[in-house]
C-alpha cells in the first residue's frame, strides 16, 4: 500500500488516544482527515479545533461525499463492533480498511523505527524517548498513547525518517511493526481475554523480540527472560543506574553505559518504575548515537504525561494526583511512588476498574494492591468494549479488599465522598472515563481547600 496515493483518511473511533495521534500525523503530512467517534471528549474537541470534521452518530450519510474508494484509507479501532454501519458501508464498497496497528506497520516499514513494548511503561518510555530524540534534532515522529505535557499533544515532532511507536500487545498488534531498535519493559499477564494464559502472552512477546535481528538493539530489564542488552537500577546490567537519590523532588542518579559513566542525571517523574522507563529510553537513544549531554538535558526537561502520576493539586495542605493505572502491577507502582514522596501521610485512592474480563482475571491481585492505601473509593467497572459478566461487579471486588476503610460510590456521589475524607494525598486511578471527571474533582477540591 502506497500512502502517497492516499488523499483522504477516515477514522472510525478517531477519539482514541492512539487513533487521534495517527489522525494528527496524517493531517500533518497533508491528508484530509475526518471521522466518527461514539462520544465527544476533550481529545475530539481538540481535533475539531484543529480543523478535522468529526461526528458522533453512526450514520453513513455523514461520511464526506468526496471520500472516494481509490483515494481514501479507512482506519478502525478494535473497540468498534462489527455491526457498525459505517464500517460495513466501507467494507461492502471495497475501500481500503485497516486496523491502526496495520497502518503503523506500513509507516514503520519505511522509517527507522524505535518500538517500545511491554505490559506496563510503554507510553512513558515512548514519550521520554521521543522527547530525547526531538531535543537531539532527530527527524522524528513519535506516536504516543498519552498527552505529553511538553508538547500538549500525543504526537512529538513531524519527521519523515524516524518513528517512535508503542508496540501494543493487545490483539498481537505489535507483530505488524518493523522495529530497528526496541525494548520490552515487562511481560506481566494481561489481556487474558485475548491470550488465555501467561505463557501465551510471553510467547507473543518473544515473537516480537525476534523481529529485532541484532540483539544489541533490543533492551530488556535485568532478569526478563529475553535475549538482549540489560537495563537495571542498582544491579549489574549493560546500562546501570546507581547512586540514586532524591533532591528537590527530582531523581538524581549516575549511569554506567558500555562506553562511559554519566554523572548527576536529573529526572522529575516519581517512582522506581518511571526511573526504569527513563533508563530504557536513555539506553535506546545512546545506542542510536544521540549525544550524551543532550540526552541528559532532555531527561531533566521532561515534564511527564497527562494521567501518568499527573499532579492536579500540589501544595502544603493537599496533593491530588491522577494516574492511568489499570493493572495491579501499575497500582503497586503508584502506591510505591506516593509512599516514597509522602511517607506517613494518609492516602485516599479512587479506583475505576477497566474491563469485566481484567477485573475477573486479576480480582485477588487488585484487592491486594488497593488494600495498601489508607482509604479506598471504588467506582463501577468501566466496560469499554465488553458486555457485563455475571457476578463480576465492583461490589464483588470491594468484598475482597482487606481494608475496612473502603466504600463503593457512584459517579454522582464521588465528589461528596472525596470531600468527606481527611486524607491529604488523593489519587484517582483507572483507564476508563474517570479521566473525564478529573477537572471537576480538581476544581471542587480547590474550592474546599481555599
Amino acid at each position: 500500500m502506497n500512502l502517497n496515493q492516499i488523499h483522504n483518511v477516515y477514522f472510525i473511533g478517531i477519539g482514541g488516544i492512539g487513533m487521534s495521534a495517527l489522525a494528527r500525523y496524517f493531517q500533518n503530512i497533508g491528508k484530509n482527515v475526518s471521522g466518527y467517534d461514539k462520544t465527544p471528549t476533550m481529545l475530539t474537541d481538540e481535533l475539531i479545533a484543529g480543523g478535522m470534521s468529526i461526528h458522533f452518530e453512526d450514520n453513513i450519510n455523514l461520511i464526506p461525499k468526496e471520500y472516494y474508494i481509490e483515494n481514501t484509507l479507512v482506519i478502525i479501532t478494535p473497540a468498534v463492533p462489527i455491526t457498525h454501519s459505517e464500517w460495513n458501508y466501507f467494507i461492502e464498497r471495497q475501500y481500503q480498511v485497516k486496523k491502526r496497528a496495520e497502518v503503523l506497520g506500513i509507516i514503520t516499514k519505511d522509517t527507522f523505527c524505535f518500538a517500545v513494548a511491554g505490559t506496563h511503561g510503554k507510553t512513558t518510555t515512548s514519550s521520554i524517548l521521543g522527547h530525547i530524540l526531538y531535543e537531539c534534532g532527530a527527524d522524528v515522529t513519535a506516536f504516543i498513547g498519552g498527552i505529553v505535557e511538553n508538547y500538549h499533544s500525543n504526537l512529538i515532532g513531524n519527521g519523515k525518517t524516524i518513528t517512535v511507536v508503542e508496540a501494543d500487545e493487545f490483539d498481537r498488534s505489535f507483530l505488524h511493526l518493523h522495529p530497528n531498535i526496541a525494548c520490552v519493559t515487562s511481560m506481566d499477564a494481561d489481556h487474558l481475554d485475548i491470550y488465555g494464559d501467561k505463557n501465551a502472552i510471553e510467547d507473543s512477546f518473544r515473537e516480537f523480540a525476534d523481529k529485532v535481528e541484532d540483539k544489541n538493539k533490543l533492551f530488556v530489564p535485568k532478569g526478563l527472560p529475553l535475549e538482549g542488552l540489560t537495563v537495571g537500577i542498582n544491579e549489574e546490567a549493560t546500562f546501570k543506574a546507581f547512586n540514586v537519590r532524591i533532591e528537590n523532588g527530582y531523581y538524581v542518579f549516575d549511569v554506567q553505559t558500555p562506553s562511559e559513566t554519566i554523572e548527576n542525571i536529573q529526572f522529575g517523574l516519581p517512582g522506581r518504575h518511571n526511573l526504569m522507563n527513563a533508563m530504557m529510553a536513555l539506553a535506546m537513544a545512546k545506542t542510536f548515537g544521540s549525544p550524551t549531554k543532550t540526552i541528559a538535558k532532555a531527561m531533566a526537561s521532561f515534564k511527564g504525561i497527562q494521567r501518568r502520576f499527573s499532579y492536579q493539586i500540589k501544595n502544603e495542605n493537599l496533593v491530588y494526583i491522577d494516574d492511568y493505572a489499570h493493572h495491579p502491577t501499575e497500582i503497586n507502582a503508584v502506591h510505591q511512588a506516593v509512599c516514597e514522596l509522602y511517607p506517613n501521610q494518609k492516602v485516599l485512592a479512587i479506583f475505576q476498574p477497566h474491563l469485566f474480563s481484567r477485573t475477573k482475571d486479576f480480582a485477588d491481585d487488585f484487592a491486594k494492591s488497593l488494600s495498601q492505601f489508607d482509604e479506598i473509593l471504588l467506582l463501577d467497572i468501566y466496560p469499554a468494549r465488553e458486555l457485563p459478566m455475571e457476578g463480576i461487579t465492583s461490589a464483588w471486588l470491594l468484598s475482597k479488599i482487606e481494608n475496612s476503610n473502603k466504600k463503593l460510590v457512584s459517579k454522582t456521589d464521588l465528589i461528596s465522598s472525596i470531600l468527606e475524607s481527611d486524607a491529604k494525598i488523593i489519587v484517582t486511578i483507572g483507564a476508563g472515563d474517570i479521566g473525564e471527571l478529573v477537572p471537576k474533582i480538581k476544581s471542587e477540591l480547590a474550592l474546599a481547600n481555599q
